[in-house]
């Protein structure tokens, strides 16, 4: 019955639509709000269910969505803009919550700051992640991607948190929201500290301007000392320059119709803000999804 009033009150139907959904790693942020999101869609858009595939991240989201394997995606600014050839291109439905970056290293060790990864082992996020994306930038950047500089690892968190508890890694990279469950968790189980990028930042946003410089709180990790300066990546909730105008309109009316509920399945829901939702620069918004912005006078 909640289903049937639901589909009664949308001027929009798609009946014939079948969407499928690029949501990355199964226990992630972006898995978390596309499950939910599935349901919302089709009961309030009255599509078939849509699928919700697993994927290795914002790298993988981005290819299949542009490859046509997929209708929706769930990616990063810095990847989603990377130039692009074929016959799609992406375009935002809106920019939703931001990534932090984290690197992070034992607080007994000798790392204070980035050039002291020099020689040490470094996990850099699992392979073809937006977490390597991110992390190889700034390796690059700072001269630390040389051969023989450190060692790198592919890791994905849950292994990069192992490796450093039980000593097999000295550092692990991290680009998530706050707080990130598996940090804090390692931070319950030893004394950990995040790397302050102060000295870091303007260079590499100078080079980078799609990132933003941030703070994470030290009460987040129950960390010792002041916050810790750091990038944010902002993420975007994607489709291609195919979708209708009218299908795009009506898949981010009803996500912002759905964000109160949603913020009780994910934290990072919270931050999803209508007034920045339109915020994608360098990617295009979609025109459905202008469309809906301003009819919210946005």
């Amino acid at each position: 019955m909640v289903v049937l009033t639901l589909l009664a009150g949308c001027e929009t139907q798609f009946p014939a639509v079948r969407l499928r959904v690029a949501a990355g790693n199964k226990s992630g942020v972006y898995n978390t709000i596309s499950q939910f999101m599935a349901g919302v869609w089709q009961a309030r858009l009255g599509t078939q269910r849509p699928e919700v595939l697993a994927t290795g991240g914002s790298p993988d989201n981005v290819n299949k969505l542009l490859s046509g394997e997929v209708d929706i995606a769930f990616s990063a600014a810095d990847v989603a803009s990377k130039p692009t050839s074929g016959p799609r291109s992406p375009r935002a439905l809106a920019r939703i919550h931001d990534d932090y970056l984290h690197v992070v290293v034992r607080d007994d060790g000798p790392i204070q700051q980035l050039s002291d990864l020099r020689g040490m082992r470094v996990a850099t996020g699992a392979k073809d992640s937006g977490v390597e994306f991110i992390a190889k930038r700034i390796l690059a950047l700072t001269g630390l991607d040389s051969p023989g500089m450190l060692t790198q690892q592919s890791l994905d968190l849950a292994s990069s948190v192992e490796a450093l508890r039980m000593n097999r890694i000295d550092a692990f990279f991290w680009s998530g929201g706050l707080p990130t469950q598996a940090i804090s968790g390692l931070g319950d189980a030893m004394a950990i500290r995040l790397l302050d990028l102060a000295d870091d930042i303007p260079a590499l946003r100078r080079q980078y301007p799609v990132y933003d410089s941030a703070s994470i709180p030290a009460s987040t990790y129950h960390l010792a000392g002041r916050p810790v300066n750091t990038l944010a990546v902002p993420n975007f909730l994607l489709v291609t320059d195919q979708m209708s105008d009218d299908l795009a309109e009506g898949l981010i009316r009803e996500f912002f119709a759905a964000l109160p509920e949603l913020a009780q399945q994910t934290p990072a829901a919270l931050s999803i803000d209508l007034q920045s939702a339109i915020e994608t620069d360098p990617i295009k918004l979609h025109p459905g999804a202008e469309r809906f912005y301003r009819g919210e006078k946005i």
